[in-house]
C-alpha cells in the first residue's frame, strides 16, 4: 500500500511542471487531454472508496440493489452526459462549472451554485477520507483520525502542485491498479468459494426495487441522486473540460461509464458471495476489510487494499481541486488576467496569475472541513449518495432545464434552488435515517415521520424544485426573462492557454 501511494505521489509531482505558472493549464490541463486520460479520470471519479466499501457494505447488509445502485447510477450520469452535455459544455471554454451558471443566470445565481457544490464536495470529500481512515486503522492499528490526515497530506501535496495534470496522469496509474485488483478478487471469490447469491438480494429480487421493506423507496432515491444529481458534479465537468475537443469529451464520457460498471458490480457480487462467506453478522464495520483480512491470500489483500487507497485518492484529489477552483473563482470572484494584477487582493501574494494561487489556497480550508465532517460522521456510501442528494435538490434543475428552455431566467433559477435545497434539508431534519443509515448530523426527534419514509425526500426535493423552476419562469415577462444572460462561445478574458493562446 506504501508503496502505491508513493508511486501516485511521484507521479503526480513529477508532471506538475506542466503547469507552468498557469491557471488554465492548471485546473483544466490547457484543454489538451486525449481520450485514455479524460477518460481514465472520469472513471476514477466514480469508482472512489464510497462506490467500492460503501457498495460492498450495502450490498452485504440489503441486497445487490442496494450497493450496486451507486455505481450504476455513476455509470448511469456519465452516459447522460455524453449524451446531452458533454459536447456544448466542452464546447463553452469553461474553467469550472459555475462559470456555466454565471453565463446563463448571472454573478448572484452564480455565487449561489458555487456555495451548494462546495457543501456538497465537503461531504463527498469527508466520505472518500472516512474509508482511508478505516483502513489504515483497521490493516495497520494507526488511529482513525491519523489515517485521515495521513490520506489527507498525501492527496493534497501532489495536488496543489499539479493540479489537472496531476489529477489525470495519477487517475491513469490508479485505474489500473483498482482494474486489476478488481479483476483478482473476483476471480479469487468465484474459483474459492463461488458466487453465491443470498436469497432475495439478486438483481432480479425487484422486491428491492418495489417495496417499501425491500429498500425500494432508497435504492430508487440513490440511482436518480447519482444518474441524475452527479451531472452537475465539480468534479466530472473539470474533466469534460480538459478534454481538447467535444468528441473527446463525449467518448471518454462513455469508456468511464464502463469502466464503472467493470469496476462496481464485481464487487457487488463480491460483497453478496460474503454473506455465506463471512457469515451473514460477521462483516463487522467493513464488509470487504473483514474478507480480506480473514480469508484472502496476502498478496490478494495487499492489491485490492491498494486499489482502495488509489480510488480514495483520485477522487479526493479531484473534489480538492474542483472545489478550490470554485472558491478563488466564482466565490471570490478573482480571475486570471493579462498582468495578473488585481488590486485589493495581496493576501494571496504577487504572481502573473493569481487564480493559480488563490486556487491553491482555497484547497486548506476545504479539506480542513473534509476532515471535520469524516472524524464527525464516519460513514462511507451514504456520504456519497448524500452529497450529489444536495446537488440534486438544487442545482441540476437550473442546469438541465436552463440548457434546453430560454424562458427560465435568474429569478427561476433562484426560487428553485432556495425551495429544492429548503425542502431537502427540511425532510433530512425530520428523517431518523438516511439512505438506510442513522441520521448523525442533523435529526429533529418527533413521532410523525418514520424510518418508512427514508427515500421519498430525495423526489419530494426535486419535485419541488422543479415546480418552482417552471411556475416561477411562467409567471415572469417573456421579455424579462429573454435579457437573462445566455452562454456564450468563449469568455472575454484569457481561459485559453497552450495551443489555443
Amino acid at each position: 500500500m506504501g508503496l502505491s501511494i508513493l508511486i501516485v505521489l511521484a507521479i503526480g509531482l513529477a508532471v506538475s511542471r506542466k503547469v507552468d505558472g498557469d491557471s488554465g493549464r492548471y485546473l483544466v490541463a490547457g484543454r489538451t487531454l486525449g481520450l485514455p486520460l479524460v477518460a481514465a479520470g472520469l472513471m476514477a471519479q466514480a469508482v472512489d472508496s464510497n462506490a467500492t466499501l460503501g457498495n460492498t457494505d450495502l450490498a452485504y447488509g440489503f441486497g445487490f440493489w442496494a450497493g450496486a445502485s451507486l455505481p450504476i447510477g455513476l455509470a448511469l450520469c456519465l452516459v447522460l452526459t455524453g449524451i446531452f452535455f458533454a459536447r456544448p459544455m466542452n464546447a463553452a471554454k469553461l474553467l469550472t462549472l459555475p462559470d456555466w451558471y454565471a453565463r446563463r443566470y448571472g454573478r448572484p445565481i452564480e455565487v449561489a451554485s458555487s456555495v451548494l457544490m462546495v457543501i456538497a464536495y465537503v461531504v463527498l470529500l469527508a466520505g472518500n477520507l472516512v474509508a482511508g481512515g478505516f483502513l489504515f486503522e483497521h490493516f495497520l492499528g494507526i488511529d482513525y483520525t491519523i489515517g485521515v490526515l495521513l490520506i489527507v497530506a498525501v492527496v493534497l501535496t501532489y495536488t496543489v502542485a499539479g493540479g489537472m495534470f496531476a489529477d489525470a496522469y495519477t487517475a491513469a496509474a490508479q485505474m489500473a491498479i483498482t482494474l486489476v485488483a478488481t479483476a483478482a478478487l473476483f476471480i479469487w471469490v468465484a474459483a474459492t468459494h463461488g458466487i453465491s447469491v443470498p436469497e432475495g438480494m439478486g438483481a432480479f429480487d425487484l422486491d428491492q426495487l418495489t417495496t417499501t421493506a425491500g429498500g425500494g423507496p432508497i435504492n430508487w432515491a440513490a440511482l436518480i441522486a447519482l444518474g441524475v444529481g452527479d451531472i452537475v458534479a465539480i468534479d466530472f465537468m473539470q474533466r469534460i473540460f480538459a478534454a481538447k475537443n467535444p468528441n473527446t469529451a463525449r467518448r471518454a464520457c462513455f469508456l468511464g461509464a464502463a469502466g464503472t460498471l467493470l469496476v462496481g458490480i464485481p464487487f457487488t457480487y463480491v460483497a453478496l458471495s460474503a454473506v455465506d462467506i463471512v457469515g451473514a453478522e460477521g462483516g463487522g464495520e467493513a464488509v470487504l476489510f473483514t474478507l480480506l483480512d480473514e480469508h484472502a491470500p496476502t498478496a490478494l489483500a495487499m492489491a485490492v487494499l491498494a486499489a482502495i487507497v488509489a480510488a480514495s485518492c483520485s477522487t479526493a484529489n479531484g473534489a480538492i481541486l474542483g472545489t478550490g477552483a470554485v472558491v478563488a473563482r466564482n466565490i471570490a470572484g478573482i480571475k486570471n488576467t493579462e498582468d495578473g494584477k488585481l488590486p485589493g487582493l495581496r493576501i494571496f501574494g504577487a504572481g502573473r496569475d493569481p487564480l493559480l494561487r488563490a486556487s491553491r489556497w482555497a484547497m486548506f480550508p476545504i479539506v480542513l472541513l473534509s476532515i471535520l465532517m469524516a472524524v464527525r460522521v464516519p460513514q462511507t456510501g451514504i456520504l456519497l449518495t448524500l452529497a450529489f442528494d444536495l446537488m440534486l435538490a438544487g442545482l441540476a434543475v437550473p442546469f438541465i432545464l436552463g440548457h434546453w428552455w430560454k424562458r427560465g431566467g435568474a429569478h427561476a433559477a433562484a426560487v428553485a434552488m432556495a425551495v429544492g435545497t429548503g425542502m431537502r434539508l427540511a425532510l433530512f431534519a425530520v428523517t431518523p435515517t438516511i439512505y438506510g443509515a442513522p441520521n448523525d448530523l442533523l435529526y429533529l426527534d418527533n413521532d410523525t415521520v418514520t424510518a418508512a419514509f427514508d427515500g421519498w425526500p430525495t423526489f419530494i426535493a426535486v419535485a419541488a424544485g422543479l415546480v418552482a423552476y417552471a411556475v416561477t419562469a411562467a409567471l415572469r415577462p417573456a421579455r424579462a426573462a429573454a435579457q437573462a444572460p445566455v452562454p456564450a462561445a468563449a469568455e472575454s478574458e484569457r481561459v485559453a492557454v497552450g495551443a489555443e493562446d
